[in-house]
């Protein structure tokens, strides 16, 4: 056998020395290599280092919360918030709640310093055989981190950022402490922040409250919330939950029978809450424009307030009912306008289809419906709302004959009209009537005036519609409604309730009119001699003019200050008509000494704000002052109780209590008003058109048009309230005079007026023979006209 000359071959000692210092020049470049790439490293995590956010801002955790807004009894009322969130201490959150988010988002998260490594290799295989992400691989403390302390963006320097952030934060926090974090800061959708948002907002109750099938359905929307919200996509929700009850079966929370019986228990979601415009109203918004002008933004959208206030929700309810049904009723009065739009056949399906969305109709209900056909004979209009056909009597809508009478059709297919849906009849059958939006505008305010707590407030007929608060922003002319602010100035003066005064023409030179102004009566007649009573009682404009002549411009203006009234006054005569503009709330507070023996209550709306540690930070008390004698104020209520029996006010009798008030109409019928008091409460109401160049309408007077908004307020809102008097001040005597002299007469006598008066100015009975002649002092002066 031939051997291979290769077989002893052996490197030689030449060769070994080459191969050996190669090795060592590998050896040392990689050494080298090594040190370098350790140094980059270093480099690299300092540089890192310093760009990282400190963790231990979390120690200080100190989400944007809402802040939340009381009634008087305690309801709420209204949120304002950047973030809907509630923080909630972690040992009030149930334990099934807890383990359901562990075993949805990091069922480790006891046992991993942060960073679970096993954890995203676990989740790597798991989506590469569903060929879709099914697991993620951060850690609850990692979600922590990307949530409060980095930026959203997806990058690779970022997840580093993220681990180093973890495993620190790990070492410096609890895991309860970390837990806490994270079940309060991550985002659920529908605008819920924090477990106790979204507990709220899917089903209406409180974190503390949720089932265990509950539980895991919120814990499987912080992965997607838009993908998995119950409110878009039920399916993909319940097959989330299902998910989450079975890693909560596989890690042992739960055992597998509980976890299949869960998923066959129904869940009932709660209706999605905004609070949008609908939600809110005139009130709530001048509390939060005045708690947002005091403690800035940021604190009222972020820190957490609570804000009590006066609102009483019941008188809330009752005044926006009074609104709406007082200016349905003016509007009605003056005729149908007719159909506010149509729509073109093609589009009737999907308008339909769009209010089948909002459900049936609730009895009351005020809706828009679609017209589809008009029976002449009958005098029915047909028509379509949502899925189902009714029938609207027109015989029923007498207030619309002036429209439907002398049009042929008045009504035709496609035509948009308002319909009432009456309570169903023993058939099931509804009953509806036509109606229409009212285009005139109402204010109303009520408070208390003995403290000056307001009770509730309406800006106009719809808040939705407009934010603008007639009741505060509106500055507009106060007519008579004024006057009783010039009587009560006068009675100060030393005039008397049996005063007696001349209604008479007068001519004056106006300078804002450029010529000469003729004041008249609202009946265009002159009544001669009056009492300084029943002049006020029956609103005599020419005899107030004459009376704010007597007793001073400028007295009278400061007096109107002092009583409340802010709003610049003009320094004319025209005064006396009211014609200086002012707001329902300055007028409603001006009539507050009236009511209140004497002394003006500023209004207010807030009671007590908190802050978010419970801490008071504001607290307000009724603010008073005495500004008139409780005599003065007790003539004028007097007066004003006599307006309501037999003057321009009559209407309010219908309250069937004692009540005093005064009416107030401007020129053109433009404003009307009815500012009325009992012994608890002092409401007003104006109605009106935000274009002040349109009028109400014929005969629409401040006891036409407003007084019925006060009185139908007043009768619910008073409805087994105990009826009281007015308490009569010391210094106060009661006389029976002639109403034509305003003399004393003798018992018996058939033509008298019973009156109040302050013993001072009680008037003695002289020239008894010769009634005619006696008079009080101040009839020389008015005799004579003025100008």
């Amino acid at each position: 056998m031939t051997r291979s000359p290769f077989d002893n071959a052996s490197p030689s000692p030449s060769f070994r020395r080459s191969r050996h210092g190669l090795f060592l020049a590998v050896a040392a470049t990689l050494l080298v290599a090594a040190t370098v790439a350790g140094l980059l490293a270093v480099a690299a995590y300092v540089e890192l280092d310093r760009s990282l956010p400190s963790s231990e801002s979390l120690k200080a955790y100190r989400p944007p919360v809402v802040s939340r807004m009381y009634a008087s009894d305690g309801t709420l009322i209204g949120e304002f918030y950047r973030e809907r969130r509630y923080v909630v201490p972690l040992e009030e959150l149930p334990g099934h709640l807890i383990q359901a988010f562990l075993a949805a988002e990091d069922a480790r998260f006891y046992e991993h310093q942060g960073v679970d490594v096993g954890g995203i290799f676990r989740a790597a295989l798991k989506n590469v055989k569903a060929g879709e992400i099914v697991q993620g691989g951060s850690t609850i403390t990692q979600q922590v981190v990307k949530t409060l302390l980095l930026s959203p963006e997806r990058t690779f320097t970022r997840k580093i950022k993220e681990a180093i952030l973890a495993y620190r934060i790990d070492r410096s926090l609890t895991k309860d402490e970390i837990l806490h974090l994270y079940l309060n800061q991550i985002y659920f959708g529908s605008g819920a922040y924090g477990v106790e948002a979204a507990a709220r907002t899917y089903f209406g109750k409180s974190a503390s409250e949720l089932t265990l099938p509950e539980a895991a359905l919120l814990a499987g929307l912080p992965k997607a919330p838009s993908r998995f919200s119950p409110f878009r996509n039920m399916e993909s929700a319940l097959e989330r939950q299902r998910y989450v009850l079975s890693r909560m079966a596989e890690i042992g929370f739960i055992s597998h029978e509980t976890a299949r019986q869960a998923e066959k228990v129904p869940l009932r979601f709660a209706s999605p809450r905004r609070w949008t415009l609908h939600q809110m109203n005139a009130f709530t918004e001048e509390v939060r424009r005045q708690v947002e002008a005091a403690y800035g933004r940021k604190t009222l959208y972020e820190e957490g307030l609570e804000i009590h206030t006066t609102l009483e929700p019941a008188a809330q309810r009752l005044a926006e009912a009074a609104v709406l049904r007082g200016l349905r009723e003016l509007d009605k009065r003056h005729g149908y306008r007719g159909p506010h739009g149509k729509i073109e056949r093609a589009g009737w399906a999907d308008f339909l289809e769009a209010q089948a969305a909002d459900g049936p109709p609730e009895p009351g209900s005020i809706v828009e419906a679609l017209v589809t056909a008009y029976d002449h004979a009958a005098k029915t209009i047909r028509i379509r709302y949502a899925t189902s056909e009714y029938s609207v009597q027109l015989k029923e809508a007498s207030w619309a004959s002036g429209y439907w009478a002398r049009r042929n059709p008045p009504f035709e297919p496609g035509g948009l009209i308002k319909v009432r849906f009456e309570a169903a009849d023993e058939d099931h059958a509804w009953k509806l009537s036509l109606e229409q939006d009212p285009q005139a505008e109402a204010a109303f305010l009520a408070v208390d005036p003995s403290s000056g707590r307001v009770l509730c407030m309406v800006g106009g007929k719809d808040f939705a519609e407009s934010q603008f608060n007639r009741a505060m922003q509106a500055i507009r002319q106060p007519g008579s409604a004024f006057k009783p602010i010039i009587y009560a100035a006068a009675l100060d003066r030393g005039f008397t309730p049996a005063s007696v005064l001349i209604d008479s023409p007068i001519l004056q030179e106006d300078p804002s009119l450029q010529g000469l102004w003729k004041p008249a009566n609202y009946d265009r007649t002159f009544w001669g001699p009056i009492l300084l009573r029943n002049a006020l009682v029956h609103s005599r404009n020419v005899v107030t003019v004459k009376l704010l002549s007597a007793v001073g411009i400028p007295y009278v203006i400061d007096y109107a200050h002092r009583l409340g009234i802010h709003s610049p006054l003009t320094p004319t005569l025209s005064l006396a008509l009211g014609a200086s503009g002012v707001s329902l709330w300055e007028l409603v507070t001006a009539y507050s000494p009236f009511a209140n023996t004497g002394v003006r209550s500023e209004l207010y709306l807030v009671e007590r704000i908190y802050g978010r540690k419970g801490n008071l930070i504001e607290e307000n008390h009724p603010r008073q002052e005495a500004v008139i004698s409780p005599q003065t104020a007790y003539l004028i209520t007097n007066m004003l109780q006599a307006v309501i029996q037999e003057g321009t006010g009559r209407a309010a009798a219908a309250l069937g209590r004692p009540a005093a008030g005064k009416t107030g109409t401007t020129n053109d019928l433009k404003d009307a008003w009815f500012i009325g008091y009992t012994t608890s409460v002092l409401a007003g109401a104006w109605v009106g058109n935000d274009d002040h160049r349109l009028a109400l309408g014929n005969q629409e007077t401040g006891g036409r048009a407003a007084c019925p908004i006060w009185l139908y307020f007043m009768q619910e809102w008073l409805r087994d309230k105990p009826v009281q008097t007015f308490p009569v001040p010391q210094g106060i005597v009661f006389a029976k005079v002639n109403p034509h002299t305003g003399q004393p007469v003798r018992d018996g006598s058939e033509d008298t007026v019973f009156m109040a008066f302050s013993e001072a100015s009680l008037p003695v009975r002289t020239a008894e023979d010769h009634p005619g002649q006696a008079a009080s002092s101040s009839v020389s002066f008015f005799k004579s006209d003025l100008f």
